[in-house]
């Protein structure tokens, strides 16, 4: 569950060329920095964006173990994921993740400015200051040109060591993006369709307990 916040939208990446990068692995390349700004104030205009997307889980060989599709609803700093019998709500202030499987939804304080990541976070500035990024040059995919930029994490606590992620230049928009976990896992997300406005409501990013029934409630806040 973690995860899918973790990436949703970390949805993803690449730009034309530059292949240049820093030596320095701490030194940011201001190429990358430049298109991930395009991306991030582009973001920042749509007032209701809505997503849908492909979450894939590999093994250390690259081989798929499990692909699920999904969709993100976000306003403000709310925001709404599903995929597959998994449902996650959050109204800014406290977050549910519903697991239909079990009919049992866990309660917790959303995270406020801190380093946890959230759809809207993927989708703008994250990189700012968790992040050492690069250029990678071009990569093509499903038609598309896109230009990958390669992420460091700066907290070496993090699950993760590599995010690679998948812009379109064309229409700074994030294309798609992959994690690769110190355990040598992987997993990634493509981003299949974005709209940028939406009617959605406020009741629509609170779990509204009366149609689930049944469901065990595990409140951790």
């Amino acid at each position: 569950m973690k995860k899918l916040v973790t990436l949703l939208a970390f949805a993803c990446i690449t730009i034309f060329a530059s292949a240049q990068t820093a030596k320095n692995p701490t030194q940011n390349d201001p190429e990358a920095k430049k298109l991930l700004d395009a991306v991030s104030a582009k973001f920042r205009t749509y007032s209701s964006p809505q997503a849908s997307f492909t979450y894939k889980v590999e093994n250390t060989q690259g081989k798929a173990l499990s692909t699920k599709k999904g969709s993100v609803i976000m306003k403000g700093n709310k925001f709404k994921v599903a995929m597959d019998g998994l449902e996650i709500y959050s109204d800014g202030k406290t977050t549910w993740n519903y697991d239909k499987s079990s009919n049992e939804v866990t309660v917790n304080s959303a995270a406020e400015g801190g380093s946890g990541m959230t759809p809207q976070k993927l989708f703008t500035n994250f990189y700012d200051k968790d992040f050492y990024y690069k250029m990678n040059g071009v990569k093509k995919e499903a038609g598309k040109s896109l230009v990958e930029i390669e992420l460091t994490p700066t907290d070496k606590t993090r699950p993760y060591h590599k995010v690679y992620l998948l812009v379109d230049k064309a229409s700074n928009t994030i294309y798609g993006a992959k994690f690769l976990e110190k355990s040598g896992g992987r997993y990634s997300y493509t981003v299949n369709t974005l709209k940028g406005t939406g009617t959605t409501s406020d009741a629509a990013f609170v779990f509204n307990k009366s149609k689930y029934p049944g469901v065990e409630v595990v409140d951790l806040r």
